[in-house]
């Protein structure tokens, strides 16, 4: 209670007698609060298991190891293995597809070969993208909706000074705390929405340039190989 105006000012008290307007702003900017913080926490596990599973395939692959033992491996785990290995397994199974065919040239093979890749790439960014629409949406939309919330509870609590024949502040205050409520909640929702999708954004370009040198590499030791086998 402040002793001064004579009335409850707490948030909760506030929020419950604010305008039906207000509310709904209210109500709509909480909602969208808790759907980012969900999803930048789905979003934190899957770029952590995205980067941990890629760091493993690239030490395997540049380590040294069997490409065929390797295809049989990510193959056998497909629904568990990590976006460049499924790249990886998307190349190979075509390249290993086209050739022995006969009359084809190896240009096309490798070309055949980047397009199955490049498919396979293309899913996996849409996958790791996904829900950064709704970040990016939430971080830009959130402050405006709450500075309409503003301006209506402004708009509500000066109306009902019309009929007042001296206004004061005890009068006011209420309706003027109110408003700046929804304010606060936009920017609350905002602002984490805007930190993640800026931080997962980043990393998903690093781990999308990686994923695409490792395109062109792979392409380059399909395309050596190939070209030392019917050398001899």
């Amino acid at each position: 209670m402040n002793p001064e105006l004579g009335q409850d000012l707490s948030l909760f008290h506030l929020v419950l007698h604010a305008s039906l307007p207000v509310q709904v702003v209210m109500a709509l900017l909480l909602g969208a609060s808790l759907m980012s913080w969900w999803f930048i926490f789905i979003k934190m596990f899957a770029l952590k298991r995205a980067l941990r599973v890629t760091d493993r395939f690239e030490r395997e692959f540049w380590g040294g190891g069997d490409i065929n033992a390797i295809y049989q491996r990510v193959a056998g785990e497909r629904e568990g293995a990590g976006e460049m290995e499924r790249i990886f397994e998307a190349g190979f199974r075509e390249f290993m597809k086209l050739r022995p065919q006969a009359g084809l040239s190896l240009n096309v093979i490798i070309d055949g070969t980047r397009r199955a890749m490049r498919a396979t790439y293309q899913r996996e960014l849409d996958g790791l993208e996904s829900h950064l629409a709704f970040l990016a949406t939430v971080g830009s939309v959130s402050p405006y909706v709450g500075l309409f919330g503003t301006v209506w509870g402004i708009m509500i609590a000066f109306m009902g000074l019309s009929s007042v024949a001296q206004a004061t502040l005890a009068q006011v205050a209420p309706g003027i705390a109110e408003a700046l409520i929804a304010t606060a909640m936009g920017l609350f929702a905002a602002i984490p929405a805007v930190v993640g999708y800026n931080r997962y954004t980043h990393d998903i370009d690093r781990l999308a340039n990686r994923m695409e040198s490792f395109m062109e590499e792979f392409s380059n030791i399909l395309q050596r190989q190939q070209a030392t086998a019917k050398s001899v």
